[in-house]
């Protein structure tokens, strides 16, 4: 590590802890979450998380950028073509020297996903089918009931943000979203609507870890 980057990681901890504070940087620092799903989701909630100093981040998706996703995920052009977790992964450290990443470029299953988060501190589900999101919970919620699990259901159309809202369904289960849009229906993905549910999911993430629950 040579002097100047040196000076920026201590710089970018330093404003980090002045925003934070020395209890939550440290609590956030410690701590790893997966988030399954790179896409409007997984891709707003993984940049607003490594913006506040999540110390490690597993970024699992098996798909590669496409000019669809342009419009409301956390990609480039210079991106198009690359796998998501690769992709984001250059943008994160772009602006957070001090996170270590793991990217998995492989496609989840019931057989495989309890060995690909079995050791985080929490997971955020942000898949885009309706299928994978039920076997997912399914899973998780039996084989790993202890890990704090936080998913996402409704959050297509331009309705209004105030729509968007978490709750606690049951120990260590969350759920984001409105609840009942679907894009199928709604026949749109907005950019800010996506984003509010993300939101929603990285600071129910922050909130868990800072052991702060309504």
């Amino acid at each position: 590590m040579d002097l100047e980057h040196q000076n920026i990681v201590v710089a970018f901890r330093h404003a980090l802890i002045d925003r934070l504070g020395e209890t939550l940087y440290k609590t956030f620092a410690d701590s790893h979450i997966a988030i399954l799903g790179l896409g409007g989701l997984g891709s707003h909630a993984a940049i607003s998380l490594a913006r506040n100093g999540i110390g490690k981040l597993t970024l699992i998706d098996f798909d590669r950028v496409e000019m669809s996703n342009l419009n409301r995920q956390q990609y480039r052009l210079v991106d198009l073509g690359k796998y998501k977790c690769h992709a984001l992964s250059e943008v994160i450290v772009s602006f957070n020297p001090l996170i270590e990443l793991i990217a998995q470029p492989i496609r989840l299953t019931p057989d495989n996903v309890a060995d690909y988060v079995k050791d985080v501190d929490l997971v955020l589900e942000c898949l885009d089918e309706a299928e994978a999101k039920a076997w997912l919970v399914r899973t998780l919620r039996s084989e790993l009931p202890d890990i704090p699990f936080i998913a996402a259901s409704g959050m297509a159309g331009i309705g209004s943000a105030n729509q968007i809202h978490s709750r606690k369904v049951s120990d260590n289960f969350y759920l984001c979203g409105d609840e009942t849009s679907d894009v199928a229906e709604m026949g749109s993905l907005i950019c800010p609507r996506v984003a509010v549910c993300a939101g929603h999911q990285a600071l129910t993430a922050l909130r868990l870890l800072a052991n702060v629950e309504d």
